[in-house]
């Protein structure tokens, strides 16, 4: 599949293998993992083992579950997973992340059992669009996939949530909505868009002509960067915490 058939600037060449690295969406999981990171680096102290074990949730419901359903809906990102498949890999990721979590509830406390229930319906009230998809919107995703990681992941060191955890949140929220913001756009540009025409006149009488790729293409390089920058400060945290 050439660069400009791609469904998503990550997404590999269809088939076997690759169809799963491609409903991953490596970039976007690490990314939302480092929220993780960083929640459970802004608690006073940090453990090791429950970060740990908040990462393995989220990637099982996030990384795994909500792409997996994510897919179900049309397939776009063309990959030749059957709908069956990718339903029992759902179910099955949310029940890996649902395990964990039942595994913390007695070091951690009953009050997880909260964060426990909201997880699940984010990811299907998003990806599913159910309630009507008030969830799947610029804001749900916000929250769903910004703040909730960290306010989780903070609640899951500190076993209460702090000043600090809902500062934290609200900067993943913006960050999230930036990324939506700039995913959006890019998207539509790569698998909705049949044909560009036009061009910029510059101040010095050039003209420069435009097309999907021209226009799309700050909108992946701002995400990818984005999405490694957030990686290696989730990572510069860990080191800063637990070195």
């Amino acid at each position: 599949m050439s660069e400009v058939e791609r469904p998503a600037f990550y997404a590999a060449r269809p088939g076997g293998w690759r169809d799963w690295w491609t409903i991953l969406h490596f970039p976007y999981t690490v990314w939302h993992l480092s929220y993780v990171a960083i929640g459970a680096c802004l608690a006073p102290e940090v453990s090791g083992r429950r970060l740990a074990g908040t990462a393995l949730s989220f990637f099982l419901a996030v990384g795994i579950a909500a792409h997996a359903l994510d897919e179900v809906h049309g397939h776009p990102l063309g990959t030749r997973i059957s709908n069956r498949t990718l339903w029992v890999t759902t179910l099955l990721g949310m029940a890996g992340a649902l395990a964990v979590g039942v595994i913390g509830i007695e070091e951690i406390g009953p009050w997880l059992i909260a964060f426990m229930v909201i997880g699940p319906v984010l990811v299907f009230g998003y990806n599913a669009e159910m309630f009507g998809g008030r969830l799947h919107t610029d804001v749900g995703f916000a929250v769903s996939w910004g703040a909730f990681p960290v306010l989780t992941a903070y609640f899951a060191q500190a076993e209460t949530v702090g000043i600090a955890a809902v500062l934290g949140a609200a900067a993943a929220f913006g960050l999230s909505y930036a990324q939506r913001t700039l995913s959006t756009p890019a998207r539509t540009l790569r698998r909705k868009t049949r044909h560009v025409a036009g061009s910029v006149t510059l101040a010095d009488g050039s003209v420069v002509p435009l097309d999907a790729a021209i226009l799309r293409a700050p909108l992946e390089r701002a995400l990818l960067a984005m999405s490694w920058s957030m990686a290696a400060l989730a990572a510069a945290l860990i080191v800063a915490r637990l070195g």
